[in-house]
Order: structure tokens, then C-alpha cells, then sequence
């Protein structure tokens, strides 16, 4: 049975492999999974569908990370994102007919997730995309298909262990992530930033304490300098990643589940997860259940 509880304790095992691994942010996952694009996709959905409408157009605009090692990366060389999110991309174009080549990517930031959705400067948001109740309010979000937890990265040399530790201080994160809001609950002074990759340049400068998000995110850092950084306490939230869909189309959750459902049965979530996370060494989670869609 697919539980959430296995997935978070496969969460923090990935957290700890990824600690020994110096490869993130490289471009050793820029092949991925080799999907099947469906042939004649538009046929398999209803009239006036955004699903159809996408399988007719041939084209879908995917908003995702560009500064998140194993999870959503491009670097200066990369044609294209790298990571876990592209990956489940991939795997819901092939199911509308549309290959990797007619997928148009867009950098797309914790603060901007839901306004791309709302305004269509996207399809899809797959951009480590916590679910939440609030972001359910306002854009619609199918999930989970990847369940991690909040951690702390700080100097090599910091005396902060744990989240006792952390009232009083400055920990950054991304403006408009969940994260700020469980750090602040913490005592917390949270200072929020553009990017991911801001908020690493504050710790690495003393500017700010600690920066705080998921553990894969993190370690992904540390990876890239194992010298200066270290993550430390245990996991201490739940992050579901979903992928964001307008509210203007409820009908893509059921697309959604349905499709990420089928790549679990048939290896192609696995065969996602190994060519990015899976990288690291960690054996591949079982799948997280999916909650259900509005009826």
C-alpha cells in the first residue's frame, strides 16, 4: 500500500545519501526517462477539455525551477531543466501527445506559482509546489506525487543544531514558500528572497543564519560546498509536492492523478526518480497516495 508516512521516511533517507554526493546541480540527469507519447492523444479527452485543447495545439508551457539541484535545475550550458519536476512534465506531455521537444519551459519562482497559473503564463506549475490549503483557494493543485520535509542549512562551522537554536536568528528562504511561515512559527526572523540560490549566497556570506526549505533542496547545496555548508535537524514539516493547474480547468486534477497514477503502475515515476534524486544512490521511495479530486 502507498502511504504518505513511507514516502516522508524515504524523504529523509534521500536527505542523508544526497549529503555524500558532490554531483548536484550537474547535468548528469539531462537525458531522463525515455515516455511514450500517446498517438492521437486529442481523442482520448471531452470537448472543450484544457487537456484537449493542449493535445490540438501540440504545444504546453510547464513552469518549473531553475535553481534547485535534482529537483529543477538549468545550468549556463543546459538546454533544457533538469530534475524530478521536469521529469513529471515530461511524463503528463507524453500523455497529451506532446514530446519533450514542443514542451516550452518557464522559470518559475516560489512568489510567482500562483499568478502564472491565474494570468496563463503557464499550463502546468510542477516547481516543488507544496500543497496547501491556501494555494487550494486560489489555483488548483493535483498531488502528492513526492513527499519531502523542512530542514536547516548553515556554515560549516555554525553552533546551531537544532530549532531551539534558530529563535532570535536571521534563516532565509524563497518569498512566498511555506517555508518562511514554519520558520517564523519557530521564533525565527525569516528573510525571503527571489531565489533559492540568493538565500545559499546570504549563508555562505554571514549575511543570514541559516537558510531553510526541503532536505533534498538543501543537501543539494551542501553537495556543491561540502567545506562551507551542513544541514542539520531532522525533518520538521511535510512538504506534498503537487502540480498547480488553473481553477479555470478543474477538470486536469482527474488528468493528472490518472496519468501520474499510471507511471507509478507502469516504472515511469520510478524511472523519473532514478535519473534525477535517484542519482544520489538512494533507493527509490514508494509513491505517495494521491488525495482526491473535487467532485
Amino acid at each position: 500500500m502507498r502511504t504518505r508516512a513511507a514516502a516522508a521516511a524515504a524523504g529523509v533517507g534521500l536527505a542523508l545519501s544526497l549529503a555524500a554526493c558532490g554531483e548536484a546541480g550537474t547535468d548528469t540527469a539531462t537525458e531522463g526517462g525515455d515516455y511514450e507519447v500517446a498517438e492521437n492523444a486529442a481523442d482520448n479527452f471531452d470537448d472543450g477539455t484544457k487537456m484537449k485543447e493542449l493535445a490540438e495545439s501540440g504545444e504546453v508551457t510547464i513552469g518549473v525551477k531553475y535553481d534547485q539541484p535534482g529537483i529543477g535545475f538549468k545550468g549556463a550550458t543546459d538546454d533544457i531543466p533538469v530534475g524530478f519536476d521536469p521529469e513529471i512534465g515530461k511524463i503528463l506531455a507524453a500523455s497529451l501527445g506532446i514530446p519533450v521537444d514542443d514542451i516550452t519551459w518557464k522559470e518559475t519562482i516560489s512568489d510567482n506559482r500562483e499568478p502564472f497559473l491565474q494570468e496563463g503564463e503557464v499550463d502546468l506549475v510542477i516547481a516543488s509546489y507544496s500543497i496547501t490549503d491556501e494555494r487550494r483557494a486560489i489555483v488548483g493543485q493535483a498531488g502528492p506525487y513526492y513527499v519531502t520535509g523542512q530542514q536547516l542549512m548553515v556554515p560549516a562551522d555554525s553552533d546551531i543544531d537544532s530549532l531551539d537554536d534558530v529563535k532570535g536568528t536571521e534563516v532565509c528562504s524563497v518569498t512566498g514558500s511555506t517555508s518562511l511561515d514554519n520558520i517564523e512559527a519557530e521564533g525565527a526572523t525569516p528573510r525571503g528572497f527571489d531565489t533559492y540560490s540568493e538565500c545559499v549566497d546570504q549563508v555562505l556570506n554571514g549575511t543570514v543564519d541559516a537558510m531553510t526549505t526541503d532536505g533534498a533542496i538543501l543537501l543539494g547545496y551542501v553537495a556543491e560546498h561540502p567545506d562551507d555548508l551542513k544541514v542539520v535537524v531532522d525533518p520538521f514539516s511535510e512538504e506534498r509536492y503537487g502540480v498547480g493547474y488553473s481553477k479555470d480547468s478543474p477538470e486536469m486534477c482527474q488528468w493528472i492523478s490518472d496519468t501520474i497514477n499510471e507511471a507509478y503502475d507502469n516504472g515511469d515515476w520510478e524511472s523519473a526518480f532514478k535519473a534525477t534524486l535517484g542519482e544520489s544512490g538512494v533507493d527509490t521511495p514508494e509513491p505517495p497516495e494521491f488525495d482526491a479530486c473535487e467532485a
